[in-house]
């Protein structure tokens, strides 16, 4: 299938997703929004894809936010998307997904990062949420919850209340991105580091992605008023990794004591 903003296409086991509207810096706007959701879709139901590389087109940005022009040209985009709408924001993926980030990551552009699992940057790369200086409005799709989780509190204020943009390495010390590597090497060590995820058991892998973004919203020990916590989350995902072809099989352990890569099914 063609898409009109977004480049689509998988290669083996991995899915690239690219934000393709680079004469506004990967800017989006609601249709894009509706061409990714059903992008994601695509990509969440695919049993024979198990991760995917987010980018943006060319090496100015990766994404820089809400397209603000068609915002002004068409004043209802400005209503904040329902929780089902919005491309990957708000969806539940649960596959990985890998950020390859060059130039701008700001506004909009974070948010969908925040999102990703893992961030790969590039040393031109820039992250802010620069909405409340740039419109008089707040990151709406969901910068204000994401980003106190992923780096120090104080310097998640700072930066939503200033909107000021840090560069990659900033970034990186913080904990935002995983590496900074020169632009022109974004999407190799992007691969690279999808082959190494795709080296394990992909039920596995999914599970993982589910447990720890469960337990984020329960308490470690003493619920209180909350009979749930986080360890439960093992009792009640375990049965469904038992169940999994790849764990039946004995791949795994077999794999290992062979001394070889397991061949993993995805199933």
């Amino acid at each position: 299938m063609a898409y009109q903003w977004t480049l689509y296409e998988k290669k083996g086991r991995i899915a690239y997703i690219t934000m393709n509207r680079p004469e506004v810096l990967n800017a989006v706007h609601p249709p894009q929004n509706k061409e990714m959701e059903g992008i994601w879709d695509d990509f969440n139901n695919d049993p024979e894809v198990w991760i995917a590389i987010l980018s943006g087109a060319g090496d100015r940005a990766f994404c820089a936010g809400s397209d603000i022009k068609y915002m002004a040209a068409h004043p209802e985009s400005r209503i904040p998307p329902r929780p089902q709408e919005g491309g990957m924001v708000h969806k539940w993926i649960a596959k990985p997904i890998i950020a390859a980030v060059k130039g701008y990551c700001v506004g909009g552009g974070l948010e969908i990062a925040l999102g990703c699992d893992i961030i790969i940057a590039g040393e031109n790369a820039q992250f802010g949420l620069p909405e409340i200086k740039n419109t008089g409005s707040y990151p709406g799709d969901g910068g204000p919850l994401r980003l106190p989780r992923q780096i120090p509190l104080k310097v998640a204020m700072e930066l939503l209340y200033t909107g000021d943009f840090i560069p990659a390495e900033r970034a990186y010390q913080l904990g935002l991105v995983n590496r900074v590597v020169p632009v022109a090497n974004v999407m190799e060590e992007a691969e690279k580091m999808a082959e190494r995820i795709m080296n394990n058991c992909p039920p596995t892998v999914k599970l993982v992605k589910e447990l720890v973004n469960k337990s984020l919203d329960r308490p470690l020990e003493h619920p209180y008023e909350n009979p749930k916590i986080a360890w439960d989350l093992y009792a009640e995902m375990s049965p469904r990794l038992r169940g999994s072809e790849d764990y039946k099989s004995g791949e795994g352990p077999r794999a290992f004591t062979e001394k070889r890569r397991p061949r993993w099914t995805g199933r």
